[in-house]
C-alpha cells in the first residue's frame, strides 16, 4: 500500500484531502506545513508520493519542494501541489522548483485522485524500469 504524505495548513483542507485518499485505499500521513513536513522526512517517515499546499506558515510548498529535492532519502518522490495561486506563472513555477504536477483548488476530486494514481504509477515504473 502506497503512503501519501498530505502537507495543508488549512485543517478542513488538509481533511477532507486525506479522506479522498483514504477512501482510495492509501496511507495517509499529515503535516500542518512544510517544515512540520520535512522534519518528518528527516525522522524517517518517507511517503511514496507527497501532495501539499504552497501558501503556508513556517515554509510554503515552493521550499520544500526545493528541502525534499534536494535530500538524498527524498530526492525521487514524486510531489503534487494543491494551490489557489492558479495563474499560468504559479504553476510554472511550482513545476520549475520541482514539483511533478500542480493543481488548482478547488478541484474536483477525480482529478485529485488521477493525478495521484499517475504520479504513484510512473514512479513505480521508473523505479523498477
Amino acid at each position: 500500500m502506497a503512503t501519501v504524505m498530505v502537507v495543508e495548513d488549512q485543517k478542513t483542507q488538509r481533511e477532507m484531502i486525506v479522506a479522498l485518499l483514504q477512501r482510495e485505499g492509501l496511507q495517509v500521513i499529515e503535516a500542518a506545513d512544510g517544515y512540520e513536513a520535512f522534519e518528518m522526512v528527516k525522522g524517517g517517515q518517507i511517503p511514496d508520493l507527497v501532495v501539499m499546499d504552497v501558501v503556508m506558515p513556517r515554509m510554503n510548498g515552493y521550499q520544500l519542494v526545493r528541502q525534499l529535492r534536494s535530500y538524498p532519502q527524498t530526492s525521487k518522490i514524486p510531489v503534487l501541489m494543491c494551490s489557489s495561486k492558479g495563474e499560468t506563472f504559479d504553476k510554472h513555477w511550482g513545476l520549475k522548483q520541482g514539483a511533478d504536477a500542480y493543481i488548482v483548488k478547488p478541484f474536483e476530486p477525480q482529478d485529485l485522485i488521477g493525478t495521484v494514481r499517475h504520479l504513484l504509477r510512473t514512479a513505480r515504473e521508473s523505479a523498477h524500469g
